[in-house]
Formats: C-alpha cells, sequence, structure tokens
C-alpha cells in the first residue's frame, strides 16, 4: 500500500530517511550563486529601490502570500528575465515524487515554476511574511526532486518576501543538494546580488 504525504507537511528529516537526499556543504558544488554574476543597470537598482520601499510600506500591516508575489517576485522575475523566451511561467502546478523502495507518494502543488521546454529550472516557494524560509525549503527541494530531467540540475528559490534563499540540487547517484547564504530585503544590497543571481541562472539555462 502507498503512502501518501502532503508536500507542504514534509520535513527534510523526511526526505533524508525516504529518498536518501544528503545535504552538501562543499563550496565548489553551487558556485552558480557566486561566480560570474552580471552587472545591474541604474535603472535596475532604481527599480529594486522601489521595491524595497513599497515592501517596507506595506510590511505595516500583515504581508500575505498573494501580496508577497505581487510586491517582490513579480518585478524580480520580470527584471531578470523570465517573462521572455526561452522561458514559461506556471503556477499551482501538482507534482508526485515517489519513494519506490518505502511505497511512499509526496504530492504537492507549486506556487510557481519557472521553466524551459527541455527542463524546469527553477522552483519558487512563496511564504508569507510571518515564515521562516526553513518551513519552505523541504517544499521547494521536493519539487525539485521531480525534475524531469535527473542528468540536470534543478534550482530553488524560496522567499517569504524579506528574506531569500537559493538551492541547487542533482539526481545522478545520491540525490543532493546545497544553499546560498540567506540574503535580506534590509541588509545593504541583498536585493541587488538576489536580482544578480537570478540573472546568471537564466544565462546558465539560455546558452
Amino acid at each position: 500500500m502507498v503512502q501518501t504525504i502532503q508536500a507542504q507537511k514534509i520535513s527534510l528529516n523526511d526526505l533524508i530517511e525516504r529518498f536518501g537526499l544528503e545535504r552538501t556543504d562543499d563550496d565548489q558544488f553551487f558556485r552558480e550563486w557566486q561566480d560570474d554574476l552580471p552587472e545591474l543597470t541604474e535603472l535596475e537598482k532604481q527599480v529594486l529601490d522601489e521595491v524595497k520601499a513599497d515592501y517596507r510600506h506595506l510590511s505595516r500591516y500583515p504581508i500575505l502570500e498573494p501580496i508577497v508575489k505581487l510586491v517582490v517576485l513579480s518585478p524580480l522575475l520580470k527584471l531578470a528575465g523570465f517573462y521572455r523566451v526561452p522561458f514559461y511561467l506556471t503556477g499551482e502546478k501538482e507534482v508526485e515524487v515517489i519513494s519506490e523502495d518505502e511505497g511512499i507518494l509526496v504530492k504537492g502543488r507549486l506556487d510557481l515554476l519557472v521553466f524551459t521546454p527541455q527542463f524546469w529550472i527553477l522552483t519558487i516557494e512563496a511564504k508569507g511574511m510571518k515564515y521562516s524560509l526553513e518551513v519552505g525549503i523541504p517544499q521547494a527541494l521536493t519539487y525539485m526532486l521531480d525534475n524531469p530531467n535527473p542528468e540536470k540540475p534543478a534550482y530553488g528559490f524560496v522567499t517569504n518576501g524579506s528574506e531569500f534563499r537559493f538551492l541547487k540540487l542533482t539526481k545522478q547517484g545520491t540525490p543532493k543538494y546545497g544553499q546560498s547564504y540567506l540574503f535580506s530585503l534590509d541588509r545593504g544590497d541583498d536585493l541587488y546580488t538576489v536580482l544578480k543571481i537570478l540573472k546568471r541562472l537564466g544565462q546558465l539555462v539560455s546558452q
């Protein structure tokens, strides 16, 4: 009998125990968020400054997930070029990950998926302002495990609107993942760096 688990209830320990997922802290595993990042134009920086100001204004009241997507995610994805060829977006996409050895089926829906016709490149799990990113990371990794092209890495981006973290997962042999530093909207030029990383991931796929 197959046991079904909803992705939003999955824990990191579940992924480790049932799917053999391993975290790697090897500095060379996930260089994409550190190396060869593109420079931003003054106009791009201006738009990000406005995003920061808008978010701070709206955060006087609780910010729910749809507002996070509208105020923060939408301009980031547009500036990164994910609304143009060769990328496509879909929302609320159902995915399933199966652990055949233990008869475990994990089901869930992606908040937002950026992909090309060949393979997925970025899963995005947006959480409301009150949630820690640690809540969204296991869910994002679950969706990344469903990457239909195991020979290519899958990238993840988790945000609650004020904090951001990038993930990378490979499935050759033992599935492994690594993660970036935690970026904060309120810390220096972190939002600039977040956009640079998004643009870099887009460049890698377009090549």
